[in-house]
């Protein structure tokens, strides 16, 4: 008998909980959405930026301009070994002038080192570097 009586209040309570419920379900949904379309943003971007490297390491003039490292220093001072597209280069009784010009062309270059050792020997220095592109 009280349930006739407030049928009208529990209709109204029922449908504000609902409501309450498909706005929460809402808020869910786009906020996934917008998560969803900020990682699929990211995924194209990373996409675009290996295409740009794979563009860059399949360029033909790459090795050239590689094979300049060996003629900055005189060829006594050089040990070079070039495989395809990795290289290995030994520098030794380097002064600190052409130490620095191996290293800004080198960091200039789009290549991938894999190892870099630099000792010092008194005033001279030696530079192992291994890279591949």
């Amino acid at each position: 008998m009280n349930l006739n009586r407030y049928r009208n209040e529990l209709l109204v309570g029922l449908s504000f909980m609902l409501m309450l419920m498909a706005f929460f379900y809402k808020n869910t949904q786009i906020s996934s959405q917008a998560e969803q379309l900020f990682a699929m943003k990211q995924e194209i971007r990373n996409f675009k930026e290996i295409i740009a490297y794979k563009r860059i390491w399949a360029d033909k003039g790459l090795s050239k301009k590689i094979g300049r490292l060996k003629t900055i220093v005189p060829a006594s001072k050089v040990i070079w070994s070039k495989k395809g597209k990795k290289l290995i280069a030994r520098y030794s009784d380097l002064t600190p002038k052409e130490l620095n010009k191996i290293m800004v062309k080198l960091m200039s270059l789009a290549v991938q080192i894999t190892e870099l050792n630099i000792a010092k020997t008194g005033n001279n220095y030696k530079l192992e570097c291994k890279c591949k592109w």
